[in-house]
């Protein structure tokens, strides 16, 4: 089933980005409020691709606001970023209007989607706004050297791959590799981000520098929480793919989704976290 959604714009300072908003402002209290990228190496992926992951967080009891960015063949690093800081501040300006007053914010996104969503906990962090509850990170693009075992399982080390195109299309020079909102995984000051769940597969080429991220923010204090689903799955391609998906896949990750919401609410407020599976 095909997740409702609505569409609608968000401010860059530079023009519109288009979104969708998946869920809807409870009545009372507040909903978790997620700012949801999609994947696409980079170079691809539409909010359509976003579609699955979007409806899942809504599932679990949040509001989402999946938003397209300008991709990597015309706008090299770090110009979506850009973009999509300012697209999220904007969101957080209208957290009370779309998911209720004192709506925690949370960062999500898969593959490139991912890479995207640690960047911006980055940046919020150093810059000290919008504040950060958690980051969903599903099988992030984090190590543009492609070295990891999974990776080299998956033949996607060498030139021609999509993600080896992507990672060089995205970062434009070699230098760029060393900036730590471009390749999180390289990153030597995780301190003092928001809370992370990562979730990736056994077979997916993501799944070690998943592995590796994770256990960097647990290193530095960030409170983090991994999950590996078992194989097969042909992540991350499959991930935003039309095909019907495994209900296993959904019920999954629709519990991860909401225990992650609850184990991060912020203190002393009351909020709805109620799953619906008829947004799926």
């Amino acid at each position: 089933m095909t997740p409702t959604s609505q569409t609608i714009t968000l401010e860059t300072g530079t023009g519109a980005l288009p979104a969708r908003l998946y869920g809807s402002r409870p009545e009372k209290g507040y909903a978790p409020l997620v700012f949801h990228l999609h994947g696409g190496a980079f170079t691809g992926g539409t909010l359509e691709c976003g579609a699955y992951i979007s409806g899942i967080l809504a599932a679990a009891g949040a509001v989402v606001v999946s938003a397209d960015y300008p991709l990597a063949c015309e706008h090299p690093f770090p110009f979506a970023l850009t973009a999509l800081f300012a697209a999220v501040t904007d969101v957080y300006r209208r957290r009370a209007a779309l998911a209720g007053r004192g709506a925690p914010l949370y960062l999500a996104g898969e593959e490139s989607g991912g890479n995207l969503a640690a960047g911006l906990a980055m940046m919020a962090r150093d810059q000290r706004s919008p504040p950060i509850a958690g980051q969903i990170l599903v099988s992030p693009m984090l190590d543009p050297s492609l070295a990891t075992a999974s990776i080299r399982r998956a033949d996607a080390g060498s030139c021609g791959c999509k993600w080896a195109d992507g990672w060089q299309t995205y970062l434009g020079s070699p230098e760029k590799a060393a900036h730590p909102y471009a390749a999180p995984l390289a990153s030597s000051r995780l301190g003092a981000l928001p809370p992370a769940l990562v979730v990736s597969a056994e077979d997916c080429p993501m799944c070690d520098e998943s592995r590796r991220y994770a256990d960097a923010l647990a290193s530095a204090g960030v409170p983090t929480c991994v999950h590996i689903l078992p194989g097969p799955t042909e992540w991350p391609d499959s991930i935003s793919c039309p095909a019907p998906k495994p209900a296993a896949w959904t019920g999954a990750m629709r519990d991860l989704f909401r225990d992650f919401f609850v184990s991060t609410r912020p203190a002393s407020r009351s909020g709805r976290l109620k799953a619906d599976p008829a947004v799926l």
